[in-house]
């Protein structure tokens, strides 16, 4: 099946494995070089490594992520560092390069200063971090960059601070493609919206790829890549967190062939026991039902607080899009909802009565089960849940490589330009709509564009 000129994921063909890792360069000096800043478990990177790029040095914040990435990519140096402390002469060094010669900058700044669960606010210090990542790139001057964040980020501080990134971008000499990216066109069985920034100084006018596999419907709720696609060939969940658990099926379809690849058992394929009120409450609810489907009796105490609470203006929270949803049954047959660090404690197997193992949810994520998390279950869940698909990263990693390279384009470098899709839906928030209004006159003014932050 074509799709926009793709081939589209084929469900009834096993045996055809379209992510199948393949060597793409003779050597790693062969390869296209990489860094990658806030690496966290390495999720960006493997899908890159996967496309034939060499990541030469990783560094996260986060001690439990850079004990993962040393595990999962012995190959490649990683450590402990904060970015707002390194300066770019020590990646250079890592990466043994020179300014100019690295091809592409990974990494996006921790989210939860833009995201809906954090505190939106533009004073908040993480989401300076952006301004350090810029800081390090204008020395460096790699060919190429990708940045991703959460989709609060377009919206954060009436689209200023996304608006004065894009200009620190085009004023450091980059062509900037701004895009809301949705997961599930990309091979991910996760309805998941992020932001990416790509940008080039070699004079290629980018453009993201299109969906490679179909979604479609009221919030792009419906995918040929689901829960059960990715999960159902797992052995039943058990209850031990130490054991790992001897596959009893065969894979079912070619992304189970790719997420299992050599492995004869998983780990981290454990869902304790629920109390008798947690059984209760997850036997109540049928897939898409939430807490505010229990009756008044199931619901937990905190939901009820915050069902009523009044914010500071006086108006109340069921005003403002209804009390927090708390647990969720997920659909078998749709992309599950986004993975977050609270998905193990909050989404519920669409046919079983217990909650989402973290196995299932690296899977979601696109992680294979070779790939080991470290650290207690709270740390692995958040590695997973703040990790970029790795299908997603290899899907913009093979568009660059394949379609625009490293080479200058002579005619048209030095000219920088803009673009920018906020959203596939027909409608646009008042405030998607600010953004909006913010960089089309940034992308039309030409002396604006070179104001740095």
């Amino acid at each position: 099946m074509l799709i926009n000129g793709h081939h589209a994921f084929q469900l009834n063909k096993p045996v055809a494995i379209p992510w199948a890792c393949e060597k793409r360069f003779a050597s790693a000096s062969d390869a296209p070089s990489a860094i990658s800043l806030f690496a966290g478990a390495g999720g960006c990177s493997l899908g890159f490594q996967q496309a034939g790029f060499d990541i030469r040095f990783a560094t996260d914040i986060s001690r439990d992520a850079v004990e993962t990435y040393r595990l999962n990519f012995p190959q490649t140096p990683c450590e402990v560092a904060d970015i707002r402390d390194l300066g770019p002469e020590t990646l250079l060094d890592k990466g043994k390069l020179r300014p100019g010669e690295l091809d592409i900058l990974l990494g996006g700044p921790p989210c939860q200063g833009f995201s809906s669960a954090g505190m939106k606010q533009g004073a908040d210090p993480r989401n300076s971090l952006i301004r350090h990542y810029i800081r390090l790139l204008e020395v460096i001057q790699p060919k190429w960059f990708l940045m991703e964040n959460v989709e609060g980020l377009l919206t954060n501080d009436g689209g200023g601070h996304i608006r004065d990134a894009v200009k620190a971008f085009i004023g450091a000499g980059y062509s900037v493609n701004l895009e809301k990216i949705y997961a599930q066109g990309h091979g991910v069985p996760q309805r998941r919206k992020r932001v990416l920034i790509a940008g080039n100084r070699l004079g290629h006018d980018f453009v993201f790829p299109e969906a490679s596999t179909l979604f479609a419907g009221s919030i792009f709720r419906k995918g040929e890549i689901t829960f059960s696609t990715a999960t159902s060939d797992l052995p039943p969940a058990g209850t031990d967190a130490t054991r790992p658990l001897a596959h009893t099926q065969p894979p079912q379809n070619a992304l189970q062939h790719y997420l299992r690849g050599t492995a004869d058992a998983v780990t981290d394929h454990f869902s304790p026991p629920l109390s008798k009120i947690q059984l209760e409450r997850v036997r109540a609810l049928a897939p898409g039902q939430t807490m505010k489907d229990l009756p008044e009796h199931l619901q937990h105490e905190s939901f009820r607080r915050r069902a009523f609470r009044r914010v500071m203006d006086g108006t109340p929270v069921e005003r403002r899009g209804g009390a927090p949803s708390g647990l969720k049954r997920l659909f078998a047959d749709e992309p599950s909802l986004t993975i977050t660090s609270a998905a193990n404690r909050e989404f519920i197997h669409p046919t079983e009565d217990r909650l989402l193992t973290l196995r299932e949810c690296a899977r979601l994520q696109t992680f294979p089960d070779s790939f080991v998390f470290v650290g207690n279950e709270s740390s692995r869940i958040q590695q997973i849940g703040n990790a970029i698909p790795p299908l997603l990263a290899r899907a913009m990693a093979e568009h660059i490589l394949n379609k625009y390279g490293f080479e200058t384009c002579h005619e048209r470098a030095g000219n920088s330009k803009f673009s920018f899709r906020l959203t596939r839906s027909e409608g646009m928030s008042p405030a998607l709509a600010r953004t909006q209004a913010a960089l089309a006159g940034l992308a039309g003014n030409k002396e604006e564009q070179l104001v740095l932050i």
